[in-house]
């Protein structure tokens, strides 16, 4: 059987992005904090530390890389703060993950949102700039959906309603805001842009098929219109999952209930899909999938150092593409190595072992 030769992300061996901070970026970073070092200092570290991480990725044999959001603290939060009239407070209480607890940051709206002169798109150049021309550079970032979800929680929403007391302007602001950092990071060189988002994993764990559903349109409303104002060449894609914290999680549940409008009405070209383990269902639901869209099938858990086997990857592969053709599947990590400063519960050793094993088994499967 022949496939097509993947050119852009998702490749069929490949990761979700975030990867484990080496211990000296990590001392780095604390001494930044305690204020032993300037920020200039911080900054030659992370340069350093990403420089070598992405020739890491490179020997691994991955064919995207990223900068393993190296100079983030939060995988979504430093984002958010990066924009307009989004500004940092601190909360009483943090996310709650499996029985323990995240740091008590939050965001919420000061201003109007607006997305002039984000931070990461120089982050971007410099990743770019370090990247093998024959290797993809991807960005990932937070999706609208979770800005959208973390300004309605109990802590932000009156904040929220202050400055945006209508929902749909609220929605089209963020969706202005995106569309300015999605155009600016294409400028910057991006051809491929990931959308994290957890927000859809809070409707797979019990809630209201009705109100799950109202939910979801509003996501999917929120995610469209900020891709319609991107750049049509730009690659987007989005990884979803149900919580990575120092290896914990905190939602449960297959794709089922909101599977028409999260695979065949949100436009973006490609998922990360985590598969990992019994909480995400089967593969069902992507039966859903609206035509040319490809999965990234998130079946090599980054959770914990044990590496899979093999074969047993292979017949999940297989079990898929009783859903969605294996031309357009291909393998990867079912979320990110360490999606804050705290890492999951695995060493560096074994986060290599873990990409190594992905690349090995999609050339089996796929030849390439």
């Amino acid at each position: 059987m022949s496939f097509t030769t993947r050119t852009k992300a998702p490749y069929r061996g490949d990761i979700v992005g975030s990867l484990i901070r080496p211990k000296e970026l990590l001392d780095a970073r604390k001494a930044f904090k305690e204020g032993s070092i300037s920020a200039e200092e911080l900054k030659a570290q992370e340069d350093k530390a990403i420089i070598e991480v992405i020739q890491k990725q490179v020997d691994a044999g991955l064919k995207c890389v990223s900068d393993g959001e190296f100079r983030r603290s939060s995988w979504h939060q430093d984002f958010f703060w990066g924009l307009g009239g989004i500004e940092r407070f601190e909360r009483k209480h943090g996310y709650f993950f499996d029985g323990i607890e995240t740091p008590a940051q939050g965001v919420r709206v000061c201003s109007k949102i607006s997305g002039e002169n984000h931070p990461f798109v120089e982050h971007f150049t410099f990743t770019k700039a370090h990247t093998p021309e024959d290797i993809e550079a991807k960005q990932t970032i937070p999706g609208p959906a979770q800005l959208f979800s973390d300004l309605h929680r109990e802590t932000t929403v009156e904040a929220t309603k202050a400055h945006y007391p209508d929902d749909e302007e609220l929605i089209v602001d963020i969706a202005h805001a995106y569309g300015q950092v999605l155009t600016d990071l294409y400028n910057a060189g991006a051809t491929t842009v990931q959308l994290d988002d957890c927000s859809w994993s809070h409707l797979f764990s019990g809630v209201d098929p009705e109100e799950a559903s109202k939910i979801a349109d509003i996501y999917v409303r929120v995610t469209n219109l900020s891709v319609e104002k991107a750049p049509k060449e730009l690659n987007i894609t989005t990884h979803n999952c149900r919580g990575n914290y120092a290896s914990r999680w905190f939602a449960s549940g297959g794709y089922d209930s909101v599977a028409h409008q999260l695979f065949n009405e949100l436009k973006v070209n490609a998922y990360y899909l985590e598969f990992d383990s019994e909480r995400a269902g089967g593969f069902e639901p992507l039966q859903h999938l609206s035509e040319g869209k490809v999965v990234a099938l998130g079946l090599v858990t980054t959770k914990t150092g044990e590496l899979e086997d093999r074969e047993a990857v292979k017949k999940r592969i297989e079990d898929a593409s009783k859903f969605v053709d294996l031309d357009h599947l291909c393998l990867s990590t079912q979320c990110g190595f360490s999606s804050n400063e705290i890492s999951n519960e695995l060493t560096e050793d074994d986060q290599w072992a873990k990409i190594k094993m992905i690349v090995e088994i999609a050339k089996e499967v796929w030849g390439e």
